[in-house]
């Protein structure tokens, strides 16, 4: 905190005045803090033996500003009302009182110096800093922290041993954007992985995943178009949009293998046959979803517009993922998976085993017990 106030005192003049610098400091302590900091006063009630307190001070309504700080009477420690305990007083002797002396006022005795320096003193990790805070208002918070970074980067080179480092909110909103945007990243590689030892194949995995682009694109856009801030809750309905897709292209690809195995089909009647077939259940998962959350992205309730960028996200995810499920991914498929899947193949090849090893136990004949 800057804009402290300093008290010098005119030695030469309050001692003509037969003041000391006791006493000025004692006066202003009493108008400030009341004469019990000073010298604590009781008065023994006769009565029932109790000593109460009594301590004198300047009304507060009487010091609204400097000026009446600068009218507070200045009082010899001989002329004072209250008695000096006598502790205190052969403790701290006042040398300068003479016969002369009177009350002054604190203005005529003082001078007020306005430091420029701070009151106290922060560090952080044993350096020394100095804190500047502020809050954001009317901005969102991400684009006052760009905007910040920018005019820090724009400044010349500090003096060697200063540094200016960015702290508070914008800084634990980063690190939240960067673990949700690894998180997804992640997300997306182990359910590929985990697609790829389904399907028994490096191709369908990625079929699927083209649906997760067009769910992007659509998170973006709906952003975009409805003047929300890519935050947490977004990041969240993000990773919902792209899971639903991912789900929704499962369906589809999973049954364009299965139609080619059972009807002999090609890759793009296979594809065609499975849009059709899954074209109804698809829909439903996807509207389904988007009136359910469409309460969330109107920001309907008390404390909703808190819920509505999650809401949006996940509705501007799914509304385009699921034209890209139903329009780009069998196209993906139809030039991509031209091969007969691996995994059909492999449980017919396990089946007629089985069909064979059940032959083989019907034909052993059975031994009769001795």
């Amino acid at each position: 905190v800057f804009g402290d106030k300093a008290m010098n005192v005119d030695r030469i003049k309050a001692a003509q005045m037969g003041v000391s610098q006791r006493d000025v400091a004692n006066s202003m302590l009493i108008a400030l803090s009341g004469s019990s900091t000073v010298a604590p006063s009781f008065y023994l009630n006769p009565t029932n033996n109790v000593m109460y307190p009594i301590s004198v001070k300047v009304p507060i309504q009487s010091l609204t500003n400097v000026e009446d700080l600068m009218g507070v009477t200045v009082a010899p420690a001989g002329a004072t009302s209250y008695q000096t305990p006598v502790s205190a007083a052969s403790a701290l002797p006042s040398p300068l009182q003479t016969p002369q002396s009177q009350t002054q006022r604190m203005g005529n005795l003082v001078s007020l110096q306005t430091l420029t320096e701070m009151n106290s003193i922060s560090h952080v990790n044993v350096q020394r800093v100095i804190n500047i805070t502020a809050n954001v208002e009317g901005r969102d918070l991400g684009t006052v922290s760009r905007a910040l970074q920018k005019e820090i980067d724009s400044l010349k080179a500090l003096p060697p041993g200063f540094k200016i480092t960015v702290q508070g909110q914008g800084v634990v909103m980063d690190e939240s954007f960067k673990s949700l945007g690894l998180g997804l990243v992640i997300s997306i590689a182990l359910v590929y992985l985990l697609m790829v030892v389904l399907f028994q194949s490096w191709v369908d995995p990625f079929i699927v995943i083209t649906a997760v682009p067009g769910a992007l694109c659509g998170i973006l856009w709906t952003m975009f178009l409805t003047g929300t801030t890519i935050n947490v809750y977004s990041f969240m309905g993000s990773i919902m949009a792209v899971g639903i897709a991912a789900s929704n292209a499962i369906l589809l690809v999973s049954y364009a293998n299965e139609v080619r195995v059972e009807k002999g089909l090609n890759a793009f009647d296979a594809a065609l046959e499975a849009g059709r077939t899954r074209l109804r259940p698809i829909l439903m998962t996807a509207i389904a979803m988007i009136l359910g959350m469409l309460p969330a992205a109107l920001g309907l309730g008390e404390g909703g517009e808190q819920n509505a960028p999650l809401g949006r996200a996940v509705i501007g995810g799914l509304t385009f993922a699921t034209f890209v499920t139903l329009l780009v991914v069998p196209l993906v498929y139809s030039l991509l998976r031209t091969a007969m899947p691996s995994q059909h193949t492999l449980d017919e090849r396990l089946k007629r085993e089985e069909e064979d090893d059940g032959h083989q136990h019907s034909h052993t004949p059975e031994t009769a017990p001795v």
